[in-house]
């Protein structure tokens, strides 16, 4: 998949030193709501994860993890995951992250709309979520951004990475084809 700026393409273990460094670089930023970055950081655990996520692909279970390509540059940028929720309705949920350095560049909004369109289009999907914490306002101004609704609050169904309690967001976009 692509557009003028990006590509997303599927995990392999040839971006697997890139995604490595790209976690490490921001790990400050990342940390702060995800809670996979401490078990990410390690050449081993990253190594692993990728084979997962390569497995996941090959498989189409669980989550399908693409890399944010810049055309340009052909540097990677971050992550866009398509997690599949339940395929009988079809429902999936999006996840992303971006090295710190793309941050407000449009590379996630750009990732959302052909992650979306791939979902709808090839897989008949009568619903996207992006789930978010509460307190994350630049993923929150991504999704409202790319026409997702805000549906729901859901109060204390998360513990940030700082042990924290935080509400979850929830924002979806539907389809009636």
């Amino acid at each position: 998949m692509e557009s003028n700026r990006i590509k997303l393409v599927p995990p392999s273990m040839e971006l697997q030193p890139e995604m490595l460094d790209a976690i490490q670089f921001s790990q400050m930023e990342l940390s702060e709501f995800l809670p996979w970055v401490p078990n990410a950081l390690s050449d081993d655990d990253s190594k692993q994860a990728t084979k997962q996520a390569i497995a996941n692909f090959v498989q189409f279970e669980n989550e399908l993890r693409y890399s944010i390509i810049d055309k340009q540059s052909e540097r990677l940028v971050g992550v866009i995951g398509l997690m599949i929720r339940d395929l009988s309705v079809p429902f999936f949920e999006i996840g992303y992250w971006l090295r710190s350095d793309c941050v407000g560049l449009g590379y996630i909004t750009e990732a959302i709309k052909l992650v979306e369109q791939y979902a709808f289009d090839t897989h008949n999907a009568k619903r996207i979520e992006i789930r978010i914490a509460e307190a994350n306002a630049k993923s929150r101004a991504v999704a409202e951004r790319c026409g997702y609704r805000l549906e729901a609050s859901l109060v204390n169904e998360r513990r940030l990475p700082n042990g924290r309690l935080s509400n979850t967001v929830v924002y979806a976009k539907t389809s009636c084809r």
